[in-house]
């Protein structure tokens, strides 16, 4: 179903544009776009040198905000391609006044256009959409064409944590980790029964919750 277009959103992205970067979309091939290197400045933007955690697929913004008031000691970076649900984002960082918070609209292919190699310490993958069928394969954000990517970005010993809601994802993402560089550290199969301490609950791990479905997630370490 198609989303409706947030009323005044070029205005209202505008007025978040101190907490956000917006790709340039003039280059269409994603390959040629991601060499041509435009690193975001991150001590400049938060004022510090603290560690940078990323968040691919934020939404509207919950986990990247609770999260980022838990631990104010980590930078945060939240990718969110689509902008109409990015504003809510933004504006709720914005609200909340969460300064160690920024935002990037682009797509996942190409975070090496504003990552230096080794710059992040951590990726938070958080109910990606599983694209169930065979033909999408490529474009699940845990296929070994995002792994390269996100291995690039990462210091060596950083990871990512991951949660879904689909058991045939998870399994494809294990399998996906294991063969692409990483090490698999933790994995549980219901996160309900075994919460895992500090872990923020996203909009839609609690409307799954809700509903009864088994919620998935897995910790895998970027080998050196």
């Amino acid at each position: 179903m198609r989303m409706h277009r947030k009323s005044r959103l070029d205005e209202r992205l505008a007025a978040c544009s101190d907490i956000v970067t917006m790709a340039d979309i003039t280059q269409k091939n994603m390959s040629l776009s991601a060499l041509e290197r435009e690193y975001l400045p991150f001590e400049k933007l938060f004022g510090n040198t603290n560690p940078l955690h990323l968040e691919i697929g934020c939404g509207k913004g919950k986990f990247v905000c609770e999260t980022a008031k838990l631990h104010k000691d980590v930078n945060f970076i939240a990718v969110e391609k689509i902008s109409n649900v990015l504003i809510e984002a933004l504006e709720r960082a914005k609200q909340e006044e969460i300064k160690n918070v920024y935002f990037l609209n682009c797509a996942a292919e190409v975070l090496e256009k504003y990552f230096p190699q080794g710059s992040v310490e951590r990726i938070y993958l958080n109910f990606s959409n599983p694209l169930p069928k065979e033909g999408y394969k490529k474009q699940r954000l845990t296929h070994p064409r995002f792994l390269k990517i996100y291995s690039h970005i990462l210091k060596d010993g950083g990871d990512i944590i991951q949660k879904t809601d689909d058991g045939d994802f998870y399994s494809f993402s294990l399998e996906s980790y294991l063969s692409g560089g990483f090490e698999v550290v933790e994995k549980c199969e219901d996160l309900a029964a075994f919460p895992v301490e500090g872990d923020v609950e996203t909009e839609h791990e609690r409307l799954f919750k809700e509903r009864g479905k088994r919620i998935y997630r897995i910790r895998a370490i970027k080998k050196s």
